[in-house]
């Protein structure tokens, strides 16, 4: 019985696997895919055929290519508006995790990148609403993952409702990364998303540090939302360039600008 629950789970897995290889490199091949998941030229066919039924991606000529721009700010449209300021942001905020350390991860495309960034030698237990983190982090060997279960948002792809609460509320982590929709300084955080803000919400509350990473246009804007007050941010690690960041140090929180 245990071998056939993995042989329904594996295509599920080696699909999500796919898309995180798309949004790492920008395109890939069918030839690439058949060598690295060690599977058929007709397997790795159908699976590119289903995840581009599906919207997730592009098919071309012997691969795949992201799917179309489109308006929605969904997670894949996110991923794929990642550029170099982004990713430097992000190196930045991995360098502040510590050997040992329980680590929460919000999810989203920013903080993806974020875990994308740490050390593989690095030694940590890493709690989180979003599949696309725990997959990228599979491959290191010292992190042990735990997924908060629940609903899972096609928007945003993570988690949410009571099961990703209540998990996430009996954990006291050392440190939280979140990437935040909208920031202002007397709104607070806010989210596009209403499913989002209690398990938003529950991550602020079960960290003993909070570190926001967002670039300078998602400061001082405002989204439907609100999660919770600036002051519960710790540290916020932005572009050197930021204007009015006073506002943010005036609420106590500390301004990296890098």
């Amino acid at each position: 019985m245990h071998n056939t629950h993995q042989a329904i789970d594996l295509p599920s897995l080696r699909k999500q696997k796919i898309l995180l290889l798309l949004e790492r490199d920008g395109k890939v091949t069918a030839s690439e895919l058949v060598e690295h998941f060690a599977v058929s030229q007709d397997t790795i066919r159908r699976d590119l055929g289903e995840l581009a039924a599906a919207g997730l991606l592009q098919r071309v000529h012997g691969g795949a290519l992201p799917r179309p721009k489109d308006t929605g700010k969904d997670f894949f449209t996110r991923v794929g508006e990642t550029n170099e300021v982004k990713r430097h942001l992000a190196r930045v905020a991995a360098g502040r995790a510590e050997d040992g350390q329980i680590v929460l991860f919000d999810s989203g495309s920013t903080t993806l990148q974020i875990a994308q960034c740490l050390p593989h030698a690095l030694h940590l237990t890493v709690i989180t609403p979003s599949p696309m983190i725990a997959i990228a982090l599979a491959d290191h060997p010292h992190v042990k993952i735990i997924l908060a279960g629940g609903q899972l948002n096609p928007a945003t792809l993570s988690t949410g409702g009571h099961e990703a609460v209540r998990l996430i509320q009996s954990v006291k982590a050392d440190l939280l990364f979140t990437g935040v929709c909208a920031l202002h300084p007397q709104v607070g955080i806010t989210s596009l998303h209403f499913g989002e803000v209690a398990v938003k919400q529950a991550l602020l509350d079960s960290a003993s540090h909070v570190i926001a990473v967002t670039t300078s246009d998602k400061l001082g804007a405002v989204e439907p939302f609100v999660v919770a007050p600036c002051s519960r941010i710790h540290t916020l690690i932005t572009e050197w360039d930021a204007p009015d960041v006073q506002a943010y140090e005036q609420l106590g929180l500390q301004v990296q600008r890098v």
